[in-house]
C-alpha cells in the first residue's frame, strides 16, 4: 500500500486545514450540531472552489506541470475528507465510548490512493472497519458520503469488514489492483496498517506471476479496444497504447513483486535504468500535463483528445506555430514522441522483469525453441535475437539492419537490450550506410517480406532506424493528418497499408478483397507494389501536392534500393496517382463515358491498373478501423 506523495508547495494556499477546522468549530458553537450542516457544506464548496482555482492558476503559470498538478488536486481532496471525517464524527454523530467494532479508516485507492488526481477525476475511497458495521458506522459512512456528493464530487466507494476486503482482493483482480494503490487518509491508523498487513501476506504473497500475467493480459485487451496503436489521431490520453494507464501497469507490477511505495523505487529494484525511469517521468509529467488541461477546458473528466481539444491544449501549453508547421501539429507530434517512450520503457521494463525471472527460473515472457543455424554473429538469448557485445553494431553498422533482417528471416523476437543498443547507436546510420548496397538489399527485403513486414518495420520505426536509413520517412514520424478521415499519424498509416498488402498477397483477406488477392499473383513487379505503398504518403506535410513531391522521393530513392529504371517509373507513377482511381469512384459520374476515357488515358496499362487498384485498397483501408465499406 502507499505513502502520500510530498510535492506539494506552499499548501496553504491551496487549502488552510487549521483554519478551516477552527470555522467549523465557530459554526458549530454558533448554531449548534444539529443544524449546522447547511453552513459547513457551504464553507467546503468554497474552500473546494479556492484550491481548484488556486491550483489551476499554478497550472497556467506552469503548463507543464502536470504531474505537480496532478499531486496537489489529491491533497485537496485530502484536507476535504479529513474536515468532513472530524465534523461528522465529532458532532453529526459523537459517540463516547467507541466499541472496539466502531473504528473506521479512509483509505485512498486507486489514483487517488497514488496520490495523482486531474481536476475532475473520481474521488476512490474504501471505509475498512475491523468488524462488521455497526449502526454507528453505517451512519457515518452515509453521512460522509453525502456531503462529498453534495460538493459534487464523483464518489467511488466501498464499505468493507477487514475480512470482506481480504476476500474481495483475492477474488477480484480490479479490486486487487485498487488496494495495491490504498493509501491512509484518515480515521482510525490501526486499522489501516491491519488491512494492510493482511494484504501482502493473504493476497500478494506468492502470486505474482499470476497477477503480472493478468495485467498484461489486461492491457492488451485495453489497447485492443481503443485501437491497438499509439498513433491513432484522436487518443485516449488514460486508457489508449502509451497513455498513463500504462505506465500505471508497470508501477503496479513492480509494486506487487517488490513492494516499491513509489515509482523512482522501480530503479532500486533494477526493474527500470536511472535513464529509463528520466523518460518514464517525462512522459508521465507531460500525459498529466495534457489531462488536467483537458479537465480544466472542458470541465469535467474528458480523456479523449479530440480534434477540437488539441488546439486548446496545444495554445494551454503555449506551443506556438513554425514555418510550414502550426502549434497544433507541432503539439501532435510531442505527444506521439512521449507515446511511444511510454512503449519502448514498456518493453525495457518487461525486459527487466524477464531477466530478474528467468534467474529464479520462472519467465513471464514466452520462449521460442526455434534455433536457426545462421546468424551472422548475432546470438540467441532465450529465443530472441541478442548481440554479442556492447560494440556489435559499432564494428558494422549495416549490422543496425542485419538484426531486423534476421527477426523476420526466422521470425524472431529482438531482444529489448539488444533493441536500447539500436536505438543508441541509431545515429551511426549515415550517408555511407544509406548508400550501402547491402544495407539497401537488406531493407527490401524486411519490406517485401512474404512473412510479416508490418511487424518488423514497426519495430525499425520504434527504434528510429527506419527514420535513420530513410530520411524522407524520418519527416513524416508522428506528423499528424489532421482531417476527420484519418485515424493514424503518416508513419503508422504507411506501415499499417504495407501489412495489408502482405496480408491481401497471403490470402489472409482473400474474402474481404478477392480480386485483389487475385491480381497480387499476377502482377510482374511486387516489389513496385510494396516500395509504392511505402511511399504514396512520404512527402506530407510538405506545404505542396504530396503526390508530386512523394513522385520526387520515389525517383530518387527507388534507384538506392536496387530498383530497375523501369520499376523507378512505375512507383514513381503510383505515388503520383494514387488518389485517381479513390477520387475518380468518389467524385466523377462512372456512367459519363468521358470518366472512363480520362482515367484510361491517365492509366495507359493494364499492369498498371492492377497495381493501382491494389494500391488504392489499402491506402483506404489503412486509415483507421471500419473504415473499409461496400
Amino acid at each position: 500500500m502507499t505513502s502520500t506523495p510530498d510535492r506539494i508547495i506552499k499548501q496553504r494556499d491551496i487549502i488552510d486545514r487549521t483554519a478551516l477546522a477552527d470555522k467549523v468549530e465557530s459554526i458549530v458553537a454558533e448554531v449548534g450540531s444539529q443544524r449546522c450542516r447547511p453552513q459547513i457544506l457551504e464553507l467546503l464548496q468554497g474552500a473546494l472552489a479556492d484550491g481548484r482555482a488556486e491550483i489551476k492558476r499554478r497550472l497556467g503559470e506552469n503548463p507543464s506541470q502536470g504531474y505537480r498538478a496532478s499531486a496537489e488536486q489529491a491533497f485537496l481532496v485530502d484536507q476535504i475528507v479529513r474536515l468532513i471525517y472530524d465534523y461528522v464524527t465529532v458532532h453529526a454523530y459523537p459517540a463516547a465510548n467507541r466499541s472496539a467494532s466502531e473504528r473506521i479508516a479512509i483509505l485512498a485507492v486507486g489514483g487517488y490512493g497514488r496520490g495523482e488526481m486531474a481536476p475532475h477525476s473520481d474521488v476512490d475511497i474504501g471505509f475498512v472497519t475491523p468488524y462488521k458495521r455497526s449502526s454507528w458506522t453505517e451512519q457515518v459512512v452515509e453521512a460522509i458520503l453525502y456531503l462529498l456528493w453534495d460538493l459534487g464530487l464523483k464518489v467511488g466507494q466501498s464499505s468493507r469488514s477487514l475480512d470482506e476486503t481480504v476476500k474481495m482482493a483475492q477474488e477480484d483482480l480490479t479490486i486487487r489492483t485498487a488496494l495495491l494503490e490504498s493509501r491512509f487518509v484518515w480515521g482510525d491508523r490501526a486499522v489501516y496498517e491491519e488491512a494492510a498487513l493482511r494484504f501482502w501476506n493473504e493476497v500478494v504473497a506468492n502470486t505474482a506471476p499470476d497477477f503480472v500475467r493478468l495485467k498484461m493480459a489486461e492491457r492488451d485487451e485495453r489497447h485492443k479496444r481503443m485501437g491497438d496503436s499509439r498513433y491513432v489521431v484522436e487518443p485516449n490520453i488514460k486508457d489508449g497504447k502509451g497513455g498513463l494507464r500504462d505506465l500505471h501497469t508497470l508501477y503496479w507490477i513492480g509494486k506487487y513483486i517488490h513492494k516499491v511505495s513509489t515509482a523512482s523505487d522501480l530503479v532500486h529494484v533494477g526493474l527500470l535504468s536511472v535513464e529509463e525511469y528520466n523518460r518514464f517521468r517525462k512522459a508521465e509529467n507531460f500525459l498529466w500535463s495534457v489531462r488536467c488541461h483537458m479537465h480544466n477546458i472542458t470541465g469535467r473528466a474528458e480523456e479523449r483528445l479530440t480534434f477540437d481539444l488539441q488546439r486548446e491544449v496545444a495554445e494551454q501549453m503555449q506551443f506556438a506555430d513554425r514555418p510550414g508547421r502550426s502549434a497544433v501539429e507541432r503539439f501532435m507530434h510531442y505527444y506521439f514522441l512521449n507515446a511511444k517512450t511510454v512503449g519502448d520503457v514498456t518493453g525495457l521494463f518487461l525486459a527487466h522483469l524477464d531477466e530478474a525471472m528467468a534467474q529464479k527460473g520462472r519467465r513471464f515472457i514466452p520462449s521460442f525453441n526455434r534455433k536457426p543455424r545462421k546468424l551472422n554473429g548475432f546470438q540467441l538469448d532465450r529465443g530472441r535475437l541478442a548481440l554479442p557485445n556492447d560494440q556489435f553494431f559499432v564494428e558494422d553498422p549495416v549490422r543496425l539492419l542485419e538484426i531486423f533482417h534476421l527477426a523476420d528471416l526466422h521470425e524472431l523476437e529482438i531482444h529489448p537490450s539488444a533493441m536500447r543498443t539500436a536505438q543508441r547507436d541509431a545515429r551511426l546510420v549515415d550517408k555511407a550506410v544509406q548508400k550501402d548496397p547491402r544495407a539497401n538489399a537488406l531493407f527490401l527485403d524486411i519490406l517485401t517480406s512474404r512473412r510479416d513486414p508490418e511487424t518488423v518495420l514497426r519495430w525499425m520505426n520504434e527504434s528510429t532506424i527506419f527514420g535513420r536509413f530513410i530520411p524522407d520517412f524520418r519527416r513524416v514520424v508522428a506528423q499528424m493528418q489532421f482531417d476527420m478521415y484519418h485515424h493514424y499519424t503518416v508513419d503508422e498509416h504507411s506501415i499499417r497499408a504495407i501489412g495489408l498488402l502482405a496480408n491481401i498477397e497471403s490470402g489472409k483477406l482473400k474474402q474481404d478483397h478477392p480480386l485483389s488477392a487475385a491480381i497480387m499473383r499476377n502482377i510482374v513487379s511486387r516489389r513496385v507494389l510494396y516500395v509504392a505503398t511505402l511511399l504514396h504518403d512520404i512527402a506530407k506535410g510538405r506545404g505542396g501536392d504530396h503526390s508530386v513531391l512523394g513522385a520526387q522521393v520515389a525517383e530518387t530513392l527507388c534507384p538506392r534500393l536496387g530498383l530497375s529504371a523501369a520499376e523507378t517509373e512505375t512507383v514513381a507513377w503510383l505515388v503520383r496517382h494514387h488518389l485517381l482511381m479513390s477520387a475518380t469512384s468518389f467524385k466523377r459520374d462512372l456512367a459519363d463515358f468521358k470518366t472512363i476515357l480520362d482515367f484510361a488515358q491517365a492509366v495507359q496499362s493494364p499492369e498498371r491498373l492492377k497495381l493501382l487498384l491494389v494500391l488504392t485498397v489499402v491506402d483506404i483501408r489503412a486509415v483507421g478501423p471500419g473504415v473499409w465499406n461496400s
